[in-house]
């Protein structure tokens, strides 16, 4: 093998700079030519090409977002679309590839080696933290300190104003995110699509905290749930403006909601990140040239290991409903 690519995918994730920069270093360093690819599978379909060296990824480390930039491609899903990013791939030399993006870049990595003879390799960056076969995806520790940040603030401004908040963060359908981050924040309720939830149970909560003295209280959502709710509230984006309502209505709180959204994905990348980036892009280097195809990394128990890319699209990463029963307990 001579000559490689690498690209990211889907969702943008704190700490994918710092893969990209050891994919492209570690590929020089084995005497490889290393290609990047623009914009995900539609910078491979448009021959989106730059030639890498190692001043390409100098200083890009400790910077959010990625340096190749990403996009979603509604063509590359087709036959005839993955057709042409083959053709394209082919013209360039490019004999093998690594992908870093989350499960959806993943499927479209698992097509493309198993419809060509081009060597595929995918790299987990969500900050959802929801991929099998690895403790931890690229973003997750970013995403969850950002949250975490904004619950401290927030915090403030309840506590002086004698509210209660309705944080609604990321995750899909996935809550790992969300339990973690109110664990780490205290959160009073932590409401996940994995686990039915109550509102009477959560409005109880609350009331027997204001009961005892407390005059602030914060709800962390998942905006993966789904819960139908009396609320007159018109709003399809998001479910926590419903709760906020019905929390009024049953306790008398003054409620407020803050929607968390895309600031969840940037900023400056953790050490965490950083050194988790720089570990499973060079990892994905080395499969490559082992000979390995339609295999993705992933740090298991703080060892990085490989596994099929299929086995971590066909099983299920659970959340841990011990950990969810502490954060419970330690918010009663």
């Amino acid at each position: 093998m001579d000559k490689i690519g690498v690209l990211t995918s889907g969702g943008d994730a704190p700490g994918m700079n710092a893969a990209v920069r050891a994919v492209t270093r570690k590929a020089i360093y084995e005497g490889l030519e290393i290609i990047g690819i623009k914009r995900g599978y539609t910078g491979v379909i448009e021959s989106d090409f730059m030639v890498m060296d190692r001043g390409s990824v100098a200083d890009i480390i400790h910077r959010g977002g990625t340096m190749l930039h990403s996009a979603r491609c509604e063509e590359f899903r087709t036959e005839a679309g993955r057709k042409k990013a083959i053709e394209q791939l082919k013209y360039g030399g490019i004999e093998g590839l690594i992908v870093i993006g989350g499960d959806g870049s993943f499927k479209g990595a698992q097509l493309l080696s198993e419809e060509s003879d081009i060597k595929v390799v995918g790299v987990p960056a969500t900050i959802d933290n929801d991929i099998a076969c690895t403790d931890y995806s690229i973003g997750y520790d970013t995403a969850m300190n950002t949250i975490l940040d904004a619950i401290n603030k927030i915090r403030d401004t309840a506590t002086s104003h004698e509210r209660t908040f309705v944080v609604e963060t990321m995750g899909r359908h996935s809550g790992i995110l969300t339990l973690m981050s109110g664990l780490a924040g205290g959160a009073e309720s932590i409401l996940v699509p994995e686990i039915d939830f109550s509102l009477e149970e959560v409005c109880e909560k609350l009331n027997h905290g204001y009961e005892r003295g407390k005059l602030h209280s914060i709800i962390l959502v998942a905006e993966g749930i789904e819960q139908d709710f009396t609320s007159s509230t018109d709003n399809n984006e998001s479910q926590a403006f419903a709760i906020a309502e019905e929390i009024s209505n049953r306790t008398g709180f003054e409620t407020r909601v803050t929607v968390l959204g895309h600031l969840q994905r940037g900023g400056i990348p953790t050490a965490q990140d950083r050194i988790l980036g720089s570990r499973l892009g060079a990892a994905a280097v080395d499969l490559l040239l082992e000979g390995e195809t339609n295999k993705m990394v992933g740090v298991v128990h703080e060892e990085v290991k490989s596994f099929p890319i299929e086995e971590s699209l066909t099983r299920s990463k659970d959340l841990n409903k011990e950990i969810y029963k502490l954060a419970d307990i330690l918010s009663l």
